[in-house]
């Protein structure tokens, strides 16, 4: 699956930046490069076909499955990272508001690790029209807009957080 490869490593080099610029202190890297380059491999089981995918599960659905590959594998920490990336984190009334096909349970992320990743997943796209550019502060403001001012809140907080602005 050469895009969501590709989306990884875009996510990994933004998420070790981040790091960086923070100076990097009480951030496990290896473990931040890890999850970022795994963050989105549940995609492998999900129908997009504009990504290239080809299972049978809702797109939506992406990170309880690569939790559960994760897991599976023994990889317990970066599975919570698939499970909590999708936009700023996924909370139980986000899940039951949207009638979203997944648990309902807080999918927010916790560590700062998985905040970084998260983060640093909002800056690409994997629409291969899209792909390898770098989206704008802006684009990302109006995209999690749809979902609400609270997540542009956490967004901007996020940007203070990781000394971003």
């Amino acid at each position: 699956m050469p895009i969501a490869l590709n989306h990884g490593r875009s996510v990994a080099a933004k998420a070790l930046q981040v790091a960086r610029n923070m100076g990097c202190e009480g951030i496990d890297l290896g473990f931040l490069e890890e999850a970022a380059l795994l963050h989105d491999i549940g995609v492998c089981r999900t129908y997009a076909p504009k990504f290239h995918c080809h299972g049978s599960e809702p797109y939506i659905r992406h990170g309880v499955i690569g939790r559960e590959i994760l897991e599976k594998e023994g990889f317990p920490r970066q599975a919570l990272v698939c499970e909590r990336h999708i936009g700023v984190g996924l909370t139980v009334a986000d899940i039951r508001s949207q009638n979203l096909p997944l648990p309902e349970r807080d999918m927010t992320p916790q560590s700062l690790e998985e905040k970084i990743v998260c983060f640093a997943d909002l800056f690409f796209s994997k629409n291969p029209k899209k792909f390898g550019r770098e989206k704008s502060l802006e684009d990302i403001r109006k995209s999690l807009s749809k979902f609400g001012p609270g997540k542009v809140r956490i967004f901007e907080g996020w940007l203070r957080e990781f000394n971003y602005v």
